[in-house]
């Protein structure tokens, strides 16, 4: 009796011993681990599940690896163990494969890629890569599309998008990041064919092949394109504009199968040399809104089942730059300005329009770039400043935050996937002297 008592005494302190183990491991992984194959993340809004963050950032965040990088205003894609980049070098275009935990190279692909800048704003790529199916793509900025094999680099085709497609002048090249549906690759070009305009093509992911183009006169933006089902109807939005007098552009809804334009919603600046660059965004069922910084601000667009699009609300001061908003509990949240020292945080009730508070927090963030985790929000100044911040309807407040580097134009979204914070350093700056990728550790320990 007293044998038995003592084998189930054990059994129960190992079973107990073996669970804590599990929690242990459990608490200090991330909840759940997401690739971040698209430039706004897995959802296309700038939000990913992943959670089991740092939440108290350290004066110095854990650098797990870094890549010199040439010129280029896009983030790094990344699937599985993979993280694929697009820059510049010379007179190149460059798109490199590295292991995501080591930073060590697997492959690299260069092609020439000559381009003079009309308007200043560096020499691009503007774009980030897109990783679907086992193939990269790449749009560069003087409208080469590539795509390449996910594995070992190979191109697999490639497009000048445009000659093929007589695509208008831009003004600081083409930037307007790519979108995989299925076996869609969806591209704006804001060309022509066979005489009449096109803002945007769907081709064959596998080929390159074009598979329908969308009849229609406003230009190609900066925006990237989202998908979005909209009364049951699987669509594009394209936040169009391209490089015209009178400005033209706005809000486009696509049908994905057809390319057919389904609605349109007028909204641009009445400045010529303005740009569409912050993508569209669902803010509620069959509601969408575009927003640009040159005076026309926010615009809350309502679809109706035909597809024709009335005026939800607006607002001039929610003036979007190229930072894409995120909405948490029927609120929108973004960071508004067209000058670093202009810039404030703004949070408007996403079903009346009404501004709930504006905010710069000290003024230290700048135009800053919002990513929304499982574990809160974090936010990256475009001078290297990161934080984790409480935004809600009565107010924003920083919890905890740290200085990456100083350094401009830190403009891009940054990156999150298995815990592994990618940060795109675009220009030479005071703490580190080159244009750099940097891989930081933001697991909880």
């Amino acid at each position: 009796m007293i044998r038995l008592a003592l084998r189930t005494l054990v059994a129960y302190e190992s079973r107990m011993f073996i669970r804590s183990l599990l929690m242990s491991v459990v608490l200090a992984s991330p909840v759940f681990a997401a690739d971040w194959p698209r430039i706004l993340g897995p959802s296309d809004n700038c939000t990913t599940p992943e959670g089991g963050l740092l939440r108290t950032l350290p004066e110095t965040l854990p650098v797990l690896w870094e890549m010199e990088k040439g010129e280029g205003m896009g983030g790094p894609a990344i699937a599985g163990d993979a993280v694929f980049v697009f820059h510049r070098l010379d007179e190149d275009e460059v798109i490199e494969c590295r292991d995501a935990a080591t930073g060590k190279a697997r492959w690299s692909q260069r092609y020439p890629a000559p381009y003079r800048p009309r308007y200043g704003g560096g020499h691009g790529p503007r774009t980030s890569p897109v990783v679907a199916g086992g193939r990269v793509f790449t749009f560069g900025v003087t409208g080469k599309l590539t795509a390449l094999d996910a594995a070992t680099g190979k191109i697999l085709w490639q497009r000048d998008c445009a000659r093929d497609f007589a695509m208008q002048p831009a003004f600081f090249g083409y930037g307007s990041t790519p979108l995989v549906v299925g076996e869609r690759l969806i591209v704006q070009l804001g060309g022509r064919e066979e005489g009449r305009p096109i803002q945007c093509a769907a081709l064959d992911v596998a080929t390159g092949g074009k598979l329908w183009t969308a009849t229609h006169e406003w230009g190609a933006s900066y925006a990237s394109p989202v998908p979005a089902t909209l009364h049951g109807r699987e669509c594009v939005l394209v936040f169009a504009g391209g490089m015209s007098r009178p400005p033209t552009g706005g809000l486009l809804v696509i049908e994905l199968a057809s390319g057919r334009v389904l609605g349109s919603a007028p909204h641009r600046a009445d400045i010529a040399e303005s740009v569409n660059a912050s993508s569209p965004v669902v803010v509620a069922p069959n509601s969408v809104l575009v927003s640009e910084a040159y005076t026309a601000g926010g615009l809350c667009a309502e679809i109706a089942p035909d597809f024709s699009i009335k005026t939800a609300w607006k607002d001039e001061a929610l003036g979007l730059y190229w930072m894409t908003p995120i909405v948490r509990d029927g609120v929108l949240f973004g960071s508004a300005g067209m000058s670093e020292r202009l810039a404030e945080f703004t949070a408007h009730d996403v079903a009346t329009g009404r501004q709930l508070w504006r905010d710069d927090l000290g003024g230290s963030f700048g135009r800053a770039s919002l990513l929304a985790t499982a574990d809160g929000v974090l936010c990256l100044g475009e001078y290297g400043d990161l934080a984790w911040l409480k935004l809600s309807k009565t107010g924003a407040r920083v919890l905890s935050r740290t200085k990456l580097f100083h350094a401009p134009e830190t403009w891009t979204l940054p990156a999150l996937s298995g815990g592994r914070l990618f940060v795109s350093q675009n220009e030479p700056g005071k703490s580190a002297g080159s244009r750099r990728l940097v891989c930081y550790d933001l697991r909880a320990k």
